[in-house]
């Protein structure tokens, strides 16, 4: 008998409120001293994992967006496996020359820009929404 494959999507764990709380009190000042040591990172060839490592967790540390893990459950007759699966990411082969080539110095670029936009009310969306982009710039990573 063949398996079943259901995809349940977990709920958010965080309030909305205490992500906005969490923003405006901590997130918006602890996100640019957590870019600025990941780029001191990403300079040094032995922090580079280190450093893109901390690039791709910029949505929580700045709002505490949780990271997008799906819950998989596969039935097998009276069976019942629960997993979690992560978004399927682009092959390192792909990832790594856009990074030498273009995401190490646009990815600076951009959160640079996105955080500076966070001080304006006006410019707090789309700072936001560009440092939540912030690992795709960087590494094409698929949050």
């Amino acid at each position: 008998m063949s398996a079943q494959r259901e995809v349940v999507q977990p709920s958010a764990r965080v309030p909305w409120w205490l992500r906005v709380l969490w923003f405006f009190l901590i997130g918006w000042e602890a996100t640019g001293v957590w870019i600025l040591i990941a780029w001191f990172l990403n300079l040094t060839i032995i922090g580079l994992p280190l450093g893109l490592w901390m690039l791709d967790r910029v949505p929580q540390v700045l709002t505490l967006k949780p990271s997008k893990m799906v819950v998989v459950a596969e039935v097998s007759g009276d069976r019942v496996r629960l997993g979690y699966d992560e978004v399927p990411q682009h092959s390192w082969l792909i990832r790594l020359p856009y990074f030498l080539i273009i995401g190490w110095w646009l990815s600076l670029i951009w959160a640079g820009v996105a955080w500076l936009l966070c001080v304006s009310i006006i410019g707090l969306p789309l700072g936001i929404w560009m440092l939540h982009r912030l690992p795709a710039v960087t590494t094409l990573w698929r949050g």
